[in-house]
């Protein structure tokens, strides 16, 4: 009889069923939907912050809050979505506090016509290849990071996390239209500030490293288990 895979491995247990488990007290289903989520979490909480400490923070502290929440999660809206917007929200709040500029200001439409796509160049494999792909994946983070905050929260979204207009207009709580206009605005600043290249560089964009991810995972369950025992 061969071996049930384990709930934190299997990729097949349903995000519903992982909800359940983990509203009943199961700390490995929580487990498993950290790691399911984590790196477009993550992700979702530094585009907004533009810090990986405080990235980790705040995506930290938002699992404790849907880990408190689990209860209230209805299976009518997709957990990703659901979960990325505590993560979003926790970041805005973060943001506020720093008295950084956090709301989304209603910007004029850009044009009507969308942006083509852009070619993906043909970089030669190898040491030298490799030498130019990390450096436009350098270039890359380092345009991203000078978007405007509008801009660059739905850029990562929908182009390094391939999100639907609808998920993030839903994650934002902002009309897709307005989702639309801002990404196609976000291409063309980076359209101007890379001429090529975008769409090789966005994959590999702000990695999501194994010892990230185990770091937040242990923290977050250490926090759990410690609230359990305080009266």
């Amino acid at each position: 009889m061969k071996p049930q895979p384990s709930i934190t491995t299997d990729p097949q247990a349903a995000d519903s069923a992982l909800v359940e488990r983990a509203a009943a007290g199961d700390p490995r289903a929580f487990e498993a939907i950290m790691r399911r989520y984590n790196r477009t979490l993550f992700r979702t909480a530094r585009a907004i912050l533009r810090d990986d400490a405080e990235a980790e923070d705040a995506l930290q502290e938002a699992y404790m809050q849907a880990h408190r929440s689990l209860g209230s999660f209805r299976a009518e809206a997709k957990l990703s979505t659901w979960l990325a917007r505590i993560v979003a929200n926790e970041a805005l709040m973060r943001l506020r506090k720093q008295a950084r500029r956090a709301e989304i200001v209603p910007m004029q439409p850009a044009a009507a016509q969308e942006l083509e796509q852009i070619p993906d160049t043909d970089m030669d494999k190898g040491p030298h290849g490799m030498a130019e792909r990390m450096e436009m994946r350098r270039l890359l983070e380092s345009q991203i990071d000078a978007l405007p905050d509008t801009y660059r929260t739905v850029f990562m979204l929908r182009a390094v996390e391939e999100l639907s207009v609808e998920e993030t207009a839903a994650i934002l709580e902002i009309p897709p239209a307005t989702v639309r206009t801002r990404f196609f605005r976000a291409r063309s600043l980076l359209r101007e500030a890379l001429a090529q290249s975008i769409d090789l560089a966005c994959e590999d964009a702000f990695s999501f490293a194994g010892a990230r991810c185990d770091r937040i995972v242990a923290n977050v369950l250490a926090r759990i288990h410690s609230s359990k025992e305080t009266p």
